[in-house]
C-alpha cells in the first residue's frame, strides 16, 4: 500500500473515532464509515497523490459513481483534517445546489412552503431526488409513463449500501414525490405511492410457505386410496388443498353440514364464529362419498371423520393435522398442514380473487391476517391491493 492509501486509511479511522466521541448517532458512523471506505477504494483505483484527493474535481468523480449522497462523508473528513492541519482548505462545495428539472423544483418549493419541511431535510430529499432524475434520464424513462418496475428497479440500485433506517427514510422522500405527481400534478396515471416497499415490508413474519405444482402433483400421485386409512386420508387432504380448511375445520365437519345435491359444504365453527357456505369441488365431493360410502364406520357419532378402530369416535384436529402431515412427508415433502391452507390462498390470489373474498374464504376475523398471505408474491399483492396491472 502505497503512503498516501496509509496517510488516508489512518485519517479516515481518526475522524470515525472523532464523531463517536462527539456523541454523532450510530446510523450516522455506520453511513460514514461504508462511505469513506468506498472513497478510500476510489482513491486507490485512481492513485491520487495527497494534494489531489481533497478537491472538488475529485468529489465530482465520486460522486459519478456513489452518488451525491456520498458527499457529506468525504467533505465532513475535509473539514476535520483541515481542523487538524492536515490540509491546507476543506473541500469547498457550492452553496446553491444543483438545480432539477421544473417538476422537481416544483416539488421542493411545494414542500418547503406548503408543508414546512426545513431547509435541512430539503436538501435531503433533493439528493435522493437528483439521483433519481439521473437514473430516469440514464434510462430513457419519462415521468409521464413512469411504472412501478421503473421505481423498483431504482430501489434495487441505489439503495442496496444503504442501512434499513435510511432505506426507510428515503423511500418516504420517493413516497411522498410519486404521490405529488399523482395528486397535485396529474402527471402520473395510477397512484405508485403506495406501492413503494421494502423487499421485507408486509408483515413481519416469515411469509406463509405453500406447494409449488410440481408438488401438488407429487403430493396427490403419492396417495394411495386402497384402505380404509388411505381413503380417509385421501378425503382430508382434498378437503385441506381445495378448500383451505384448518385441521381443526375438517375434524368437526359433520355429516349434515354436507350438501350433496348442492354441492355445499357448511362451516359452522368457524375460527371467530364466522359460520359460512362453501362450493365443494366435486372431486373433493367424490373423495368425501367414497369415505362416507367405504371407509367410515357405523357410529353414533355425527361427525364426519372418526378413528379407525373401536371404540369409532370423532377425530381429534391434531390426528387430522399430522395425517396430512405424514401425507406430505411420505411425498417426500417435508412440510406441516398449514401449508395446504397457504397454497390454497396462493391459488385465489392466482385466479384473480380480491384480498376480500380471500378473507371470508379462508374465515379471517381482520384483513391484516389475510395480507400475510400476500407477501409471498409483490406483484400478486400489488395487483389485488392497489389493482395495479403491471
Amino acid at each position: 500500500m502505497d503512503e498516501t492509501s496509509v496517510a488516508l486509511e489512518q485519517a479516515i479511522q481518526d475522524y470515525l473515532e472523532w464523531m463517536a466521541v462527539n456523541a454523532y448517532a450510530q446510523s450516522t458512523q455506520r453511513d460514514y464509515k461504508r462511505r469513506l471506505s468506498q472513497f478510500l477504494s476510489f482513491i486507490k483505483a485512481g492513485r491520487y497523490r495527497w494534494n489531489e484527493i481533497f478537491t472538488r474535481h475529485t468529489l465530482r468523480g465520486f460522486k459519478k459513481i456513489r452518488g451525491s449522497t456520498a458527499t457529506p462523508a468525504v467533505t465532513g473528513l475535509s473539514r476535520y483534517l483541515y481542523g487538524q492541519g492536515k490540509i491546507t482548505e476543506p473541500i469547498q462545495v457550492r452553496k446553491s445546489s444543483p438545480l432539477l428539472p421544473d417538476i422537481y423544483e416544483d416539488y421542493l418549493l411545494y414542500q418547503k412552503k406548503c408543508r414546512q419541511i426545513s431547509a435541512i431535510n430539503i436538501n435531503r430529499i433533493r439528493g435522493v431526488l437528483c439521483v433519481f432524475d439521473g437514473y430516469c434520464q440514464r434510462n430513457g424513462i419519462q415521468l409521464r409513463s413512469l411504472r412501478i418496475d421503473h421505481v423498483d428497479a431504482f430501489r434495487d440500485e441505489f439503495f442496496k449500501d444503504f442501512t434499513g433506517a435510511t432505506c426507510r427514510l428515503y423511500r418516504s422522500y420517493l413516497r411522498r414525490f410519486l404521490s405529488y405527481l399523482y395528486h397535485e400534478r396529474r402527471i402520473l396515471t395510477a397512484d405508485l405511492a403506495p406501492m413503494v416497499i421494502g423487499r421485507r415490508e408486509y408483515g413481519q413474519a416469515e411469509p406463509p410457505k405453500f406447494l409449488r405444482p410440481a408438488e401438488v402433483q407429487q403430493l396427490f400421485a403419492s396417495l394411495n386410496p386402497s384402505s380404509a386409512s388411505g381413503i380417509r386420508t385421501y378425503a382430508i387432504v382434498h378437503l385441506a388443498y381445495t378448500m383451505g380448511l384448518r385441521p381443526i375445520e375438517i375434524s368437526q365437519i359433520r355429516l349434515d353440514d354436507i350438501g350433496f345435491s348442492q354441492q355445499l359444504l357448511r362451516l359452522t365453527m368457524r375460527k371467530g364464529d364466522n359460520p359460512l357456505e362453501l362450493p365443494i369441488p366435486e372431486h373433493t365431493l367424490k373423495a368425501v362419498a367414497a369415505y362416507i360410502i367405504g371407509a367410515r364406520p357405523t357410529s353414533q357419532y355425527r361427525r364426519l371423520f372418526l378413528t379407525l378402530h373401536p371404540p369409532y369416535r370423532p377425530m381429534h384436529p391434531n390426528t387430522v393435522g399430522v395425517i396430512i402431515s405424514n401425507a406430505m412427508k411420505h411425498a417426500g415433502l417435508y412440510a406441516s398442514a398449514y401449508w395446504m391452507r397457504h397454497t390454497y390462498a396462493q391459488n385465489l390470489l392466482e385466479a384473480g380473487a380480491s384480498i376480500f373474498d380471500i378473507k371470508e374464504m379462508l374465515g379471517h376475523d381482520k384483513i391484516e391476517s389475510t395480507k400475510r398471505y400476500l407477501c409471498v408474491h409483490t406483484k400478486l399483492m400489488r395487483q389485488v391491493l392497489f389493482d395495479e396491472t403491471l
